[in-house]
């Protein structure tokens, strides 16, 4: 799990900062003591803010975390449902970044994200929406 500080850094910062922008959306899981346990998120970026999953400038890129202990317990398949869902409405498509090796890649697969570019041991995958 990384410290909250990794936030701070600029190629990690550019996915939330100034949350609220124009075409920001996502969704957070809390537990029974509401304490936030995942967040998934989509957000557009372009030119010099490109992200690591960047496919194109109308494609929106996915941000996902679950907290280690909250993991296997069907959250990110929740939250990756709802935010497929809610994206259908606005994009053709969406994408993300994630480490080969990543567990949550099987997740994204089973979501019909494909693999569009690999660069070392990351893979850009995107999952094309249905027609609005």
């Amino acid at each position: 799990m990384f410290e909250r500080s990794i936030l701070k850094e600029p190629s990690i910062a550019r996915y939330v900062a100034e949350w609220g922008r124009a075409g920001d959306c996502g969704f957070v899981a809390v537990d029974v003591d509401n304490l936030r346990v995942g967040a998934i998120w989509l957000r557009l970026l372009s030119g010099a803010e490109k992200g690591f999953g960047y496919v194109d400038e109308h494609t929106p890129e996915l941000g996902m975390a679950v907290l280690p202990a909250y993991r296997g317990q069907g959250i990110g398949t929740s939250l990756l449902t709802q935010l497929i869902t809610l994206a259908a409405e606005s994009y053709d498509q969406i994408c993300l970044s994630v480490a080969a090796e990543n567990p949550a890649r099987g997740l994204y697969e089973r979501f019909g994200f494909e693999t569009v570019k690999v660069s070392g041991a990351t893979l850009t995958m995107r999952k094309r929406l249905a027609v609005r």
